[in-house]
């Protein structure tokens, strides 16, 4: 996957394409994956790197949605159980079954939620991760060693899926381009071309060099999450606004505060918020928040009464209480939440996708989650190919393996998430021994990982690889800036950059990551 050989493809193809996809997160990806499965002669533009807004920023859960059982939707459990074990099949070296306990300080707690979680199993059928059942006050305590045990009086055990969400959207990427699509990072949207009223294509801009593009196709998908009302705009000036972002904060710490491998599901926080505390890449990721907010930004923060309700939650269920100084980073991410009532009433805010058509034929596919992104993405093909007069071509996405599939990567240890491919980094340090060289001493990432990203993984900045091909920041941002100059150094000698090149960069991601600390 080679951006100049993306762009290349751009200039050399004079008929126009099938598809335009607009939006380089989950739903975007899903889409471009499910038309060039299908033949359909698909670009994939994205105004900056794969993933870089909400797709990275998630709870790193695949899982069929607890709370929206309990709010009565079952026909989106159903969805999302039956595409959770199919995700499962087709990417297992990025997810796996995770272990969630319940802990029950109160008597009704047990039965009150062991009802929901069996319903919850019955539901999964074929498709289920394990049967929940109850545990007494020891067995949870096994589990969670160090749950605050003060009143605890057992838990109730379920399975659903965890993952790394910004490595599965660079491995979807690699899948669309070995179905013969095109992706194009830092390629942005500016503008729609119009013929008889109905949209013909898209003006781009290349975020780098300034170049500028008129690319004709047959059909434009806005993909964009939260920025879609601002494509829908390009499209009608006059459209109504789709879209109400929500927040959704979680807060990093080291594993001590969880060891083990199981994580902790709280159903009813006192403002009846779900809360997560679970382990991931050695590290305990606690959130999330729900704040509605008025802005779309690429780089949303935290709000100070969100940290604390975090941390006081945390304190809550956890025997050692965190304080601000044990935050390794905290990052923020906005839920493309659609509203169907123009008064913005958030009682009418959906949690399902929803598909828009506009009187120009821009389709538009927007809210869902990321365990279903490719039902979203079959959905859409299917009306999308309707619209722009495309011939009807079935779903072949159902087992369709994403790159990198290794049904048993464990085997390649701190490189398990790269999954086949890390054979290849393997090679890389054959060839270059030196590579394997910590680039920081409490990161587990290596500097052959830095070269593998730019050879194949399109990463163009240090935090296209700091913070999506590896994910540092997330893990240690303070260790992820000092470890900038030497990523720098690595991806120039790579990409051809000079030494202003590198002390910019390293600015710049400076700047960026001191968002992601706690004073």
């Amino acid at each position: 996957m080679n951006r100049n050989e993306m762009i290349s493809r751009i200039r050399h193809t004079r008929d126009p394409w099938d598809f335009i996809i607009v939006g380089g997160g989950a739903t975007g990806l899903g889409c471009a994956i499910e038309a060039a499965s299908r033949g359909y002669q698909v670009l994939l533009l994205e105004q900056d790197d794969f993933a870089k807004g909400t797709s990275s920023r998630s709870t790193k859960l695949i899982h069929g949605g607890v709370r929206y059982l309990q709010q009565g939707n079952v026909s989106l459990v159903l969805e999302a159980l039956k595409e959770r074990g199919r995700l499962r099949r087709n990417a297992p070296h990025l997810v796996h079954n995770l272990p969630f306990v319940v802990p029950s300080y109160d008597w009704w707690e047990g039965p009150f939620y062991g009802i929901g979680l069996k319903l919850y199993d019955m539901l999964a059928g074929k498709h289920g991760f394990g049967h929940s059942k109850f545990l007494s006050r020891e067995k949870t305590r096994q589990y969670l060693p160090t749950v605050e045990t003060e009143g605890l009086r057992g838990g109730i055990i379920y399975y659903d899926g965890q993952f790394d969400d910004s490595r599965l959207a660079v491995n979807m990427a690699q899948t669309v381009v070995e179905q013969s699509g095109t992706v194009i990072n830092y390629m942005k949207v500016v503008g729609m071309i119009k013929e008889n009223e109905m949209t013909a294509g898209v003006q781009a801009k290349d975020m780098e060099t300034g170049e500028e593009y008129e690319i004709r196709s047959r059909g434009v998908i806005n993909a964009t999450g939260v920025f879609t009302d601002q494509v829908l705009h390009m499209d009608d000036p006059k459209a109504n606004q789709m879209i109400l972002p929500s927040q959704g904060v979680h807060i990093v710490l080291d594993e001590s505060f969880l060891p083990g491998d199981t994580a902790i599901m709280v159903p009813h926080t006192a403002d009846g918020r779900v809360l997560f505390a679970t382990p991931w890449h050695d590290k305990v990721i606690v959130g999330t928040t729900d704040t509605m907010v008025e802005d779309a930004l690429l780089e949303p923060r935290a709000l100070d009464y969100e940290i604390e309700f975090l941390l006081s939650h945390a304190a809550k269920y956890l025997e050692k209480d965190p304080v601000a100084s044990d935050v390794r980073s905290i990052f923020a991410g906005l839920r493309p939440l659609v509203s169907q009532d123009e008064s913005g009433d958030t009682s009418s805010i959906s949690r399902d996708h929803t598909i828009y058509i506009s009187r120009s034929g821009l389709v538009t596919i927007t809210g869902g989650k990321w365990t279903t992104y490719r039902k979203m993405a079959e959905d859409t093909i299917d009306q999308a190919a309707t619209v722009a007069y495309l011939d009807d071509r079935p779903c072949v996405t159902y087992d369709l393996h994403i790159h990198g599939y290794h049904n048993h990567a464990d085997k390649f240890g701190d490189l398990a998430v790269y999954g086949a491919d890390a054979a290849g980094i393997r090679d890389l340090l054959n060839d270059k021994p030196e590579l394997d060289e910590p680039i920081h001493p409490r990161l587990r990432n290596i500097a052959a990982e830095a070269v593998w990203a730019v050879r194949h993984e399109m990463a163009r900045t240090p935090e296209d690889f700091l913070a999506r091909r590896t994910r540092a920041l997330l893990l240690d941002a303070r260790a992820s800036m000092e470890a900038a100059p030497k990523v720098a150094e690595l991806m120039a000698a790579e990409l051809g950059h000079d030494e202003d090149w590198i002390q910019k960069q390293v600015d710049d991601y400076h700047t960026l990551a001191r968002g992601y600390l706690l004073d």
